[in-house]
């Protein structure tokens, strides 16, 4: 999954960010409105996170103009603006959720794993695949009852894959949830990791078609 972290305080920011890159998502962090309307209009985010007290404006007006574009990606509030009323206003103004700072960040962790499976259509956090049972709240998968680690980037491609069952994910899509902007990228990297999940899942858990992409396989 690829974030868009709008937060000015650098002490929080880089711990957001150093956990989101921990559970093996791609961030870009921007400080600004406009920086973040720059990056909406360069890549394609799957989540925003958004303080609402910024140095260019607030997070709220932020988020009615995004709705009113028609923007449906997922939009987490982060804030120290903690009265009901900001609260009903956040989530009028198009919120997905909203935490009050200081937060916990396993918990925040917790909340982008929950808003990313309403919008993959399976909020269900339990999933069995042929001889897979596959947790995303834990993010654990089990392999005919044995359990199997997975790197973060590893889960996270895998994850792709299981919120798009039956399409075929480019390259460049799975490179953008697993890379930021400023990330360099090796060109076999993603071709390494499907190698990987195919050796510790099976070989039939993701399909390649060649020169087009990959997608999830059928046991």
């Amino acid at each position: 999954m690829r974030v868009l972290l709008i937060e000015d305080d650098t002490v929080l920011g880089a711990a957001v960010r150093d956990q989101i890159r921990a559970d093996g998502h791609s961030v870009d962090w921007v400080t600004r409105l406009d920086e973040a309307r720059a990056a909406l209009g360069a890549g394609l985010f799957e989540l925003v996170l958004l303080d609402l007290m910024l140095p260019d404006g607030r997070g709220i007006p932020f988020l009615k103009a995004l709705r009113a574009q028609g923007s449906v990606t997922p939009v987490i509030i982060l804030t120290a603006l903690d009265q009901i009323s900001d609260r009903i206003d956040g989530l009028n103004a198009g919120a997905d959720d909203y935490m009050v700072k200081p937060f916990d960040l396993s918990e925040l962790s917790a909340r982008i794993g929950s808003v990313a499976r309403r919008y993959a259509g399976n909020p269900n956090p339990i999933i069995v695949l042929g001889p897979l049972e596959i947790d995303l709240a834990a993010r654990s998968v089990l392999v005919e009852g044995r359990n199997m680690p997975l790197t973060a980037r590893e889960w996270v491609l895998f994850e792709a894959f299981l919120q798009r069952p039956g399409q075929l994910l480019s390259k460049a899509q799975l490179e953008e949830g697993l890379y930021s902007f400023d990330d360099s990228i090796d060109s076999n990297a993603i071709e390494v990791h499907v190698s990987r999940l195919r050796k510790k899942l099976g070989r039939w858990v993701i399909e390649t078609e060649r020169g087009l992409g990959y997608r999830l396989g059928k046991p």
